[in-house]
């Protein structure tokens, strides 16, 4: 997604509220890579729209909360479709 820095940050900021989308989800979506996002969502938006800004900080908080959660969910994951390919 290209354009302007500004309109960047508040789509992605609208986007990780709306879906509860990590950086990566995010990143994946726009097709930007997650330092522009992270620079995005914490620079930029800091600047544009300190509510929104809070708002990103508040739904990046929680996925860091859960992160090791989805970590082992993919491990399990990862093993349990090795185990049915044997």
């Amino acid at each position: 997604m290209k354009g302007l820095p500004e309109e960047r940050a508040i789509r992605l900021a609208q986007y990780i509220i709306e879906q509860e989308a990590t950086v990566r989800q995010a990143a994946a979506q726009f097709g930007i890579s997650k330092s522009t996002v992270h620079k995005d969502i914490t620079t930029r938006l800091r600047r544009l729209n300190r509510l929104l800004y809070i708002q990103v900080q508040a739904v990046l908080r929680k996925n860091k909360q859960e992160r090791h959660i989805r970590g082992g969910m993919a491990t399990r994951e990862k093993y349990r479709c090795a185990r049915q390919k044997k």
